[in-house]
């Protein structure tokens, strides 16, 4: 079955940086779509990035845009986050997701196979 194994948060100061990693497997990656999302205590999952099957198409938020990068290395089955100058309010569970729809979309609806997350904290 599909798995996906989000590495690379931690505890970082505000204006810090973290590259986070979203490990494919039981899936053709390369064929796939791919978002990050985020969630914070008692919000809903946020959208945060998606990424076309060959790295084209970026999207982000209007809060990431600039800070963030999302980007694909299909041949290692893995996606990847650049964050940069983070701010307390990134502080969330990142999650990375396959896109299960052809229409492009940022929502967590119509993304799945999350995997179990990965904790960002960003200290003031």
């Amino acid at each position: 079955q599909v798995q996906l194994v989000e590495s690379g948060g931690g505890l970082v100061q505000a204006g810090g940086s973290l590259r986070l990693s979203c490990a494919a497997s039981g899936l053709t990656f390369s064929s796939y779509p791919m978002g990050w999302f985020r969630q914070a205590p008692g919000k809903e999952r946020e959208f945060v990035a998606t990424i076309s099957w060959n790295g084209g198409s970026p999207s982000y938020p209007d809060s990431v845009k600039g800070r963030f990068t999302i980007s694909r290395d299909n041949a290692k089955n893995t996606m990847y986050l650049q964050m940069n100058n983070l701010k307390p309010e990134d502080t969330a569970v990142y999650y990375c997701g396959v896109r299960k729809t052809i229409v492009p979309s940022t929502s967590a609806a119509l993304f799945g196979s999350w995997g179990q997350g990965t904790q960002v904290t960003v200290s003031s």
